[in-house]
């Protein structure tokens, strides 16, 4: 063991340790051509994104909470029928499995398509997300304050439970100015 020892120190005996400065100096590099290219998209998609639903903060609610909201001027009788489920659900969306980004874009272009199709009554299925993370129910959260900066969205309400129960909300959605137009035509029509 000795003479392994000796022998180590032998071979070791020319070399020197490597000196090393008290503090490293750090090089910021400039971004390259195609960094600022991507940056340059990513803000000129952001400005031309007609999509306004927030990404800032939102309140969570619990899984098990009831969601219901309605704009000033929408009939207690109407908001009641709505939240019984008697409404004819038009169409349905099911978010199940998507990311909030993903959910923000889909309800976004979902509710303006149906509002240009003058569909009225939709069934947004998100599950209660008991599991989410990070923390539960964070798109049902998402999606209570998304429906509420929506200016053709009326009124909401969780769904009975045949048609997903906490996991889902029915959406009232305003008329658009076309079925408007043709319920002044036929209401003179029938003053005259």
């Amino acid at each position: 063991m000795k003479d392994e020892l000796d022998l180590f120190m032998q071979e070791m005996a020319d070399v020197k340790p490597i000196s090393q400065e008290k503090s490293v100096a750090k090089v910021k590099d400039k971004p390259s051509l195609a960094q600022l290219a991507r940056r340059e998209a990513a803000e000129q998609e952001l400005l031309d994104d007609p999509n306004n639903l927030s990404t800032e903060y939102v309140e969570p609610v619990d899984p098990y909470d009831v969601l219901a909201y309605k704009k000033d001027g929408v009939q207690e009788g109407v908001f009641k029928k709505l939240r019984l489920g008697q409404y004819q659900i038009e169409t349905n969306l099911n978010l199940h499995h998507h990311s909030v980004k993903e959910a923000r874009r889909e309800i976004f272009n979902f509710v303006q398509d149906c509002y240009k199709r003058n569909i009225r009554t939709i069934n947004l299925v998100h599950g209660i997300g008991k599991d989410s993370k990070p923390y539960p129910a964070i798109l049902k959260s998402h999606i209570n304050k998304w429906l509420q900066e929506l200016d053709c969205v009326l009124a909401f309400h969780s769904a009975i439970k045949a048609h997903g129960g906490y996991g889902a909300t029915y959406v009232l959605l305003k008329k658009s100015e076309e079925k408007k137009r043709e319920n002044r035509e036929r209401h003179a029509r029938r003053l005259a």
